[in-house]
């Protein structure tokens, strides 16, 4: 049995990376380390709670003696867990240094110290930082100009563990995803805030003109990619995992609106967010070269994503009403 470790495994795209490769290997043990911020739900993974095969341990990726402990018997690293949320990292960054550039840093360390055979650090477009209209996608041979204090916070870990590579030849690779979306994503994020506002016939607060351009990739298309190229990347290389599925705001929410048979006058246009990137677009030759394409287009990605929240409403509900949510949305809207 080979056993991996995915930390950040209760979120969104490590949830589904759990499920998936339980699906895909039956001779592969999942450990999930995950520290259950308020991101971080146990019931995105209630299907796979009785695997044998799967074990969920509590704790933050900055613990070194944890995390030590782990990697003694840990095959593989995949490391989701980061603060993800750009808005957030603008009211304090402090957070988002802790996790996505320490956290990295102890993972590391501890993967080097036990001699685990791969560790894939899961990282982000906006690392790279903005482009202009008309400007090529991205390659990964691009310079890091990231522009927001998570983006910073995440292009640190990336060179953390190219530092690693070089510097010990610790068997590393990066994928760089564009915008995830899918079930299970935490409703502050665009498309699923839109989705659960529109059907309760609330605004829609689209940031500017809603001008800002986003790839749109489907989670589990992005799983599959982490998947080839954990198992198929060539150590210290970098690949993007783009879903070219390019739209900007308005287009999004008009999407989203017209598949739930929604008035366009609930979209809202609010204050831009500080320093906005207005585009990020991705060159995914070198993951396809490996044998990896998208299966959904942004059309048939944002459907099912629409129908997933629509049909699961308690578990959206139930976090729409804590306490915490309804202090953050008042704090991130509440003014614009």
């Amino acid at each position: 049995m080979k056993t991996i470790l995915v930390t950040g495994g209760a979120g969104f795209i490590g949830s589904h990376f759990v499920r998936h490769i339980l699906k895909s290997y039956e001779d592969y043990r999942v450990v999930n380390l995950d520290k259950l911020t308020y991101a971080g739900n146990p019931e995105n993974l209630r299907d796979v709670e009785g695997d044998p095969r799967y074990a969920f341990v509590q704790g933050d990726i900055c613990n070194s003696e944890l995390v030590n402990h782990l990697a003694q018997r840990t095959d593989m690293v995949v490391n989701f867990a980061a603060e993800s949320h750009v808005d957030r990292s603008i009211m304090g960054a402090e957070a988002f240094m802790h996790s996505n550039a320490l956290g990295v840093y102890t993972l590391l360390d501890a993967a080097r110290r036990h001699g685990v055979e791969r560790f894939l650090q899961v990282s982000t477009d906006e690392v790279y930082g903005s482009l202009e209209e008309g400007e090529a996608p991205w390659t990964e041979e691009v310079c890091l100009d990231p522009r927001n204090p998570y983006s910073v916070a995440k292009a640190s870990g990336d060179m953390m563990a190219r530092a690693f590579a070089v510097t010990y030849g610790l068997p590393v690779v990066v994928t760089r995803a564009s915008n995830n979306i899918g079930s299970f994503q935490y409703p502050e994020k665009r498309v699923p805030l839109f989705i659960t506002n529109a059907i309760d016939d609330l605004p829609l607060p689209v940031y500017g003109q809603g001008g800002a351009v986003r790839d749109h990739l489907y989670v589990t298309d992005h799983c599959e990619a982490i998947d080839l190229v954990l198992h198929r990347g060539a150590a210290g290389e970098v690949y993007n995992v783009g879903g070219e599925n390019e739209a900007n705001g308005v287009e999004v929410t008009r999407k989203i609106l017209n598949l739930l048979e929604k008035p366009e006058d609930l979209i809202q246009y609010v204050k831009d967010r500080l320093g906005h990137d207005m585009r990020y677009s991705l060159d995914s030759s070198k993951v396809k070269a490996l044998g990896w394409t998208p299966k959904h287009d942004f059309e048939n990605a944002l459907r099912l994503t629409v129908e997933w929240y629509a049909a699961n409403e308690a578990w959206w509900r139930k976090i729409k009403k804590s306490s915490g949510y309804r202090m953050y949305y008042q704090k991130q809207y509440g003014g614009r």
